[in-house]
C-alpha cells in the first residue's frame, strides 16, 4: 500500500461523535464527513484557512446531518452533499449508491461508495485505497444498533467491510471503544489480543486522545461481530442465549446484537 496522500482530523461533537475532516497538503480543499454540528467545523475551517469542497453523509440521523444547513450557509450553497440515495433526501444534493465513485481534490484518490445497511436501511460508507468512513455500521470493537435493518442485512454489511484490505483505516463516527471492548471481553474473556487492545485504548483515553482510527486487521482480530465463525464466540453466544450452539452467522449476529443491547 502506498502512502496516504491526505490527512484526517477528528473534530469532536456532542458527547462522543467524531466529525471527520479530510484535507490535503498540496491544496486548501477540505471534505467533511457526517457533520452533525456545524460550529466546530466552521471554526476549524476558518482557523486553517480551508475551502469546503464537499460534504459526505453516511446516513440520515440528526447527529450526522444536523450541521449541514449551517455549513452550506457558511461555505456556499453550491458545495455538493453526497449521501445515500435511499435516505437523507432533505440534505443530500448528490445521491449515490453502491458502485458509484467520487473524485475529490482533498482526497486525490477515488472514493468508492459501499452500501452497508443495518443500522439504517440506506446506510453507506465511503472507501478509498487507504480508509473507510463507515458512520455507525462498524464501530471500533463493535457495531451500531440495528434500528431499521435486519440481521441478514447487517451481518452482510459487516462481512463486506471485513473483506476490505487489512490495513484499511476505519473511521467510525463515535468514541465507543472502551464500552465495546468491555463487551468483547465478556464474550471472549480469555483473549490476550483483546486484553492488550483494552490497555492501549485506556491509555489513549486517559490522555484525551481518540482510539480511532482502528484498522480492518485489528477489527478482524478483536471485534466479536466480525468473529461470528469462531467456535468460542459461538459457544459464548449460545450460553448467553441459553440455546444450542450454531454456526449460522445470521442467527449468531442477531443473538450477539441482542446481548450487546442489554449489556
Amino acid at each position: 500500500m502506498s502512502i496516504q496522500p491526505y490527512q484526517v482530523t477528528a473534530i469532536n461533537a456532542f458527547n462522543d461523535n467524531y466529525i471527520w475532516l479530510i484535507s490535503h497538503a498540496n491544496n486548501n480543499y477540505c471534505v467533511v464527513v457526517d457533520p452533525g454540528d456545524s460550529a466546530p467545523v466552521i471554526e476549524f475551517i476558518k482557523q486553517h484557512e480551508l475551502e469546503l469542497e464537499a460534504i459526505l453523509i453516511t446516513h440520515h440521523h440528526n447527529d450526522h446531518v444536523g450541521g449541514v444547513a449551517d455549513l452550506l450557509d457558511y461555505a456556499g450553497k453550491n458545495v455538493p452533499v453526497y449521501g445515500p440515495i435511499k435516505e437523507a433526501n432533505d440534505v443530500v444534493t448528490h445521491a449515490v449508491c453502491a458502485g458509484d465513485t467520487i473524485q475529490l481534490q482533498a482526497f486525490s484518490t477515488p472514493l468508492n461508495v459501499l452500501e452497508v445497511p443495518g443500522h439504517t436501511l440506506g446506510h453507506i460508507a465511503f472507501q478509498s485505497e487507504f480508509s473507510v468512513f463507515c458512520g455507525d455500521t462498524l464501530f471500533s470493537a463493535g457495531c451500531g444498533r440495528m434500528f431499521e435493518g435486519t440481521p441478514t442485512m447487517f451481518q452482510q454489511s459487516l462481512a463486506d467491510l471485513a473483506a476490505l484490505p487489512a490495513q484499511t483505516k476505519v473511521y467510525c463516527a463515535h468514541e465507543y471503544t472502551l464500552a465495546n471492548l468491555a463487551f468483547a471481553k465478556a464474550v471472549s474473556p480469555n483473549c490476550d489480543v483483546l486484553a492488550a487492545r483494552l490497555s492501549e485504548a485506556q491509555a489513549l483515553r486517559q490522555q484525551g486522545l481518540p482510539t480511532i482510527p482502528t484498522t480492518i486487521e485489528i477489527e478482524r482480530a478483536t471485534n466479536p461481530f466480525l468473529r461470528l465463525g469462531d467456535a468460542q464466540i459461538q459457544a459464548a453466544i449460545a450460553n448467553n442465549s441459553q440455546a444450542e450452539i450454531t454456526d449460522d452467522l445470521i442467527d449468531n449476529f442477531a443473538a450477539l446484537r441482542r446481548w450487546k443491547d442489554d449489556f
